[in-house]
């Protein structure tokens, strides 16, 4: 395995007989370069320095997702939604809850000197949840109106790596986690999804009705590609 000094970056460059095109992966803060054993320095190099941009792109995004302190579920920590931040408050009760109190969120629980995280995080995912299914539902309601679309259903799910999809019959469906980002980010969101009843694809016809409906819709793209990884509980 050799090592290639990028543009402020090292890149592992690994050669396999059985490879037949060259690829890029970034793991762990780490960049690999995977390559046919044929490639020559300079053939890799100049691919290393097209993609430079990108590599270091998908390096910052990394180092911030390595960089997150996860969520304590105490009193006095922080949870977002839209845009707003609630501060927790947990509090002694005789069923486990969760309620939105004055811009606080008061969880219940019924011994609070037991390790309580698990089930408050659990409440907390429950909230957010309901929330998404009541803000989203709202806010398509609203664009579909405006932009001239009818959506068949809508949806909330738990999604790995997308925020939103819409099917070519018009079921829309929706990752609760979007709820946590602000509102103008929610917003572009379900833009983005309506507007695939228009062109259900990315081409530039889709994005130009993207921009219809939302000017900042690439600085919303930004940033979720930069904090996606913060919405989490």
């Amino acid at each position: 395995m050799n090592v290639l000094q990028g543009n402020g970056f090292a890149a592992d460059i690994i050669r396999s007989p059985k490879r037949k095109n060259a690829a890029i992966k970034i793991k762990k803060g780490q960049v690999f370069v995977m390559v046919p054993k044929s490639y020559s320095m300079t053939v890799i190099e100049a691919l290393v320095a097209k993609k430079s941009r990108w590599i270091k792109e998908k390096l910052a995004i990394q180092n911030e997702i390595l960089a997150i302190q996860p969520k304590a579920f105490v009193s006095g920590e922080t949870f977002s939604c839209l845009d707003r931040e609630h501060p927790l408050r947990i509090e002694p009760g005789r069923y486990p809850a969760v309620t939105l109190r004055q811009d606080e969120l008061v969880v219940s629980v019924r011994d609070e000197t037991a390790d309580n995280a698990p089930v408050i995080k659990q409440l907390l995912i429950k909230w957010y949840k309901q929330r998404a299914e009541s803000e989203l539902a709202g806010k398509t309601g609203i664009y579909a109106e405006i932009i001239g679309v009818k959506p068949s259903s809508i949806t909330v799910k738990t999604f790995k790596a997308r925020w939103g999809s819409c099917s070519i019959t018009g079921d829309i469906y929706y990752n609760w986690k979007l709820i946590i980002a602000p509102g103008r980010i929610v917003d572009y969101v379900v833009i983005h999804e309506l507007c695939h009843m228009l062109h259900h694809n990315h081409s530039p016809a889709f994005w130009r009705a993207v921009e219809r409906y939302c000017r900042d819709y690439r600085d919303c793209r930004a940033w979720l590609k930069m904090n996606g990884a913060r919405l989490e509980v």
